[in-house]
Parts: structure tokens; sequence; C-alpha cells
């Protein structure tokens, strides 16, 4: 009997994971199924600009990772038992229920709107394809002159408010952030920030917490007052952050207080040998024993960690421990303008930086490479064979 491989999401995570071990395992020995709700590879990293309104290619899943032997299926995850082994998925066809014998989970994150009241009623984002189409159309409906308010102060918000200042000229464009926006840059990545949101028009509003969202406006509060003041907005954009699915919290699988499963330095659950977790959804230590952020740049890395180690445990092979480490930051600021932060492995901006043209060439070959490892997992030698009978035992034992 085939070692069912089930790979739960296909993200910039999931795919590479299921493209790798397709590429690293024989097929007379496995089968691989990538679980999706959408039928297309989503670049997420690129979302802010399908919202802006430009238009992506589509990347069909079964074209892109099926050609390696995965057989892919579009359906929703609704439940999990890690202690039978079985996923349950609602798809075009009604529920059914996977079995497993490894399992990948890479379900990553959706926005979180931590409690603000009115965040989730009454703000768009673009934390996904749907949402970003939904953004991409009331933006088109907006008058001349209508105010757009992005929340955060991180890398989405500042791509997601430069690439509409940049499209949508017309309109009022301003960004309300917690802390210094682009704070942790280097003095140079900083400068060059503050000189791009100026020459866009963007209105930057520091220190300040959101404390309600409503139709049309925002209410916020900075440090120094006690009491709320408004900030008037025909479309607010939250990107104050991301969460994860509740899914696997609600298993019996060891996670973190905010609900990432809990994973070794092979990407392996601590708690179920036969679960490994990839991306956002996953808690890892990284260069300094610090935690790896959600990213593309952690998640890639990732998946390539939790295939080799899966594979070397089904083939008999010694199982490589590697500790993902970063090199840089990549923020878009339109098309036409960026910023590459060099960063130490622990993610810590160095003096370093590339900016303007040279920085908005770089992100897009980042970008696209990105994408393109999804089609083409590069991985030598190539299909080994499973150890006989031993492969479910060695994956369950370790």
């Amino acid at each position: 009997m085939k070692h069912r491989i089930v790979v739960l999401g296909a993200g910039y995570a999931g795919a590479n994971a299921a493209g790798r071990l397709a590429r690293r395992l024989d097929h007379d020995d496995v089968d691989i199924t990538l679980v999706n709700a959408d039928p297309d590879f989503v670049e997420r990293v690129r979302m802010h600009q399908l919202a802006s309104g430009q238009d992506l290619p589509r990347r069909v899943l079964g074209d892109i990772v099926g050609r390696h032997g995965v057989r892919v299926l579009t359906a929703r995850v609704t439940a999990l038992d890690v202690d039978r082994r079985t996923v349950d998925l609602t798809g075009p066809d009604g529920a059914t229920t996977l079995a497993y014998d490894s399992l990948v989970y890479a379900l990553g994150s959706a926005v979180a709107d931590h409690g603000v009241p009115g965040a989730a009623e009454h703000s768009d984002n673009v934390a996904g394809k749907g949402a970003a189409l939904r953004l991409r159309a009331r933006l088109a409906d907006l008058h001349p002159g209508a105010r757009v308010l992005v929340v955060g102060g991180g890398l989405t918000a500042i791509e997601t408010a430069t690439e509409i200042a940049e499209s949508h000229r017309d309109l009022g464009v301003a960004l309300v952030a917690r802390e210094r926006v682009g704070g942790w840059l280097s003095d140079k990545a900083q400068r060059h920030l503050r000189a791009a949101l100026g020459r866009l028009g963007v209105t930057v509003h520091e220190h300040t917490d959101v404390t309600r969202v409503d139709a049309h406006e925002v209410a916020v509060r900075t440090a120094d007052s006690a009491a709320d003041d408004t900030i008037p907005a025909d479309v607010t954009v939250w990107t104050a952050g991301f969460a994860v699915h509740p899914l696997a919290a609600a298993t019996t699988l060891t996670v973190s207080d905010t609900g990432r499963i809990v994973v070794d330095r092979t990407m392996r659950s601590v708690s179920h040998p036969d679960v490994y977790a990839i991306g956002d959804a996953a808690l890892a230590e990284g260069a300094g024993g610090k935690p790896l952020r959600m990213s593309c740049a952690s998640g890639i890395p990732m998946a390539w960690a939790a295939a080799d180690a899966l594979a070397a445990r089904l083939t008999g092979r010694t199982v490589p421990e590697t500790t993902i480490g970063y090199t840089v930051q990549c923020i878009s600021l339109g098309r036409r303008d960026g910023i590459i932060q060099r960063v130490t492995p622990d993610d810590r901006a160095t003096s370093t930086a590339v900016t303007g043209r040279a920085g908005a060439w770089i992100k897009e070959f980042v970008c696209a490479g990105a994408a393109w490892s999804v089609a083409h997992p590069l991985v030598l030698p190539r299909h080994r064979r499973l150890v006989p009978a031993r492969a479910t035992a060695e994956v369950a034992a370790g």
C-alpha cells in the first residue's frame, strides 16, 4: 500500500512542500494530495497589487504542481482528527473524509482584527484573493477626493498604502500606525520611506491606536490623549497583523497561545510525529533562537525543510536539520520604487539598503522567483524509494 501524504493549504509553503516531496519520493511508493480552497495558486505577496487594480496571471494548481504527480483537491478543510489521522473536507462535490499517513499542515493565516470594535464589519483587507478583489471593486467606485485609511505600520501596510496612492492619484490615502512606520528599518531605508510616502501624498499618523472602526470614520487615540479623536475614511483597509486558522487549536496538537503548531527544527510537530507544520501556521525557531515571522521568506524554506526531513525519514536516510535565517526584507513602494533592507540572520536591520528603482527591480525579481519555485522544485537526487515495511513505523516513531 502506498504511503499517503496530505498537504493542507497551497500557499507558498504548502505548494512548495508538495512539489518538493513529489520530486524527492518515488511515485510508486507514495500518493501526495494537495488540498486547497482555491483551484489557483495565489501570490499573496502581490495582493496589494491586485487590490489597487492591477491584473495578475492565473496560475492553476493542477497545471503547476499536478505535472509533478501531485493530486490537487479543491476543497475547504472543516475538521482535523490527528489521532485518527483523518481530514474532513467540503468541496464542489460535497463532504468527504481523507485519511493520511503523513500530514503537512500549511493552512496559513488570515487578517487579525485584535478585537477592535467594527474592524471586522467595516474594514477591507488584502489577506487573500477574495478580500483583495472586494477592495479593488470598492476603490474603483470611489469618487475623486475620497479618503482611504490603511491601518498598520508593517510591511503589508506600507506596500498597500503606497500601491493604492500610486494607482489612484485622485484619492486621499492615509496610514495610521501604533508605532513608527518602518521603525525597524535602517536610517537610510527610513529616510527613503519617508520621502516616498511624501512623494505619493500619503498622510502618516504614528503612535496612534485605533479604538473603533465605523463605516465612514475611524476612532483613534494617541499616547498623550485622554479621549478619542476621529479620522475620516470612506474605505478602511485593515493591515494590522495576521492570525492563524483556528483548526489546529481545536485538535490535540501542541500549539502556542496564538494557535500556531509548535514544531522542531525539522518542522515536525512536537506532539504528533506524523504531522509537519509550515508557513504562518507553525511556530518554529529560527536563527538566534527567535521565532520565524509570518512571511513568504519564512514559509518557503520551512517547506523545503519539512519536505526534506519527511522524505529522509521515509527513505531511511539521515534527517537534515537546518537553521532558517534571513538575508533581506523587500518592500515595494508602488511599481517604480522599493526598499531592499539587508538584515542579519535573526532579522535585525543592518546599515545596508538598496532603494529606488533598483529596490523595485530586486523586489519584483524576488516575487517572481517565489512563484517560479512552486512550479519548478529543484531537487537532487530525485525519486528515492521508500524503505520497505519501515516507512510508516519510521515516521511514527521518529
